[in-house]
């Protein structure tokens, strides 16, 4: 008789897994789900914020992290890879790990047509448990839209730069970014 397969993995076993793995999968609940590859435009979109934020956080005491850094979502044990990642002052990683964050002022994702749904509401609730958040950025990959949520509170508001004109604010990190940068070269404006 065959045994079935495994389906529930712990944490630990999980993160074995991703240091021998050729893709990056997401872990939840004793399940690993693989994430989906990214379109160009959402690689220049990632890159292009990651590239301001960079030049804008250069004499802070702020570190920007893009998606090679997996964060673990406390207490729900959400472990995932968010586009964009900046943390001010200490670090704080898992124990024993130096590739798992668990304290982001500001997380980004840049959204597709398959993560939209998902980053905007069930990833959003895992977000807003880490208490250190501040700020909750989605960027449209495939037409100009940038949702900044912010934390007041025990409340969290949003404002919306739907505008190539438009000057995105980052009030987590005191900066701001004109829309037009963070779109800088994407196919659909060529």
């Amino acid at each position: 008789m065959l045994r079935p397969l495994k389906t529930k993995f712990t944490p630990a076993e999980y993160l074995a897994m991703e240091e021998a793995a050729e893709y990056k999968s997401e872990y939840y609940a004793g399940e690993i789900f693989a994430m989906a590859g990214g379109t160009t435009d959402h690689s220049i979109v990632a890159v292009n914020l990651f590239i301001e934020l960079g030049n804008l956080l250069s004499a802070k005491s702020c570190r920007l992290f893009n998606s090679d850094v997996r964060l673990l979502v406390q207490p729900s044990g959400l472990y995932t890879y968010p586009d964009v990642m900046v943390i001010c002052g200490k670090i704080e990683f898992v124990e024993r790990r130096k590739d798992t964050v668990t304290n982001p002022i500001l997380i980004v994702e840049v959204l597709s047509e398959s993560t939209r749904d998902y980053d905007r509401g069930a990833k959003f609730n895992f977000y807003k448990q880490i208490p250190s958040l501040q700020e909750y950025v989605t960027i449209e990959s495939e037409s100009a839209r940038v949702e900044c949520y912010r934390r007041t509170g025990d409340k969290w508001t949003i404002e919306t730069y739907d505008n190539l004109n438009a000057v995105a604010r980052f009030e987590s990190l005191a900066c701001e970014i004109p829309v037009k940068r963070i779109y800088h070269k994407v196919s659909w404006l060529e």
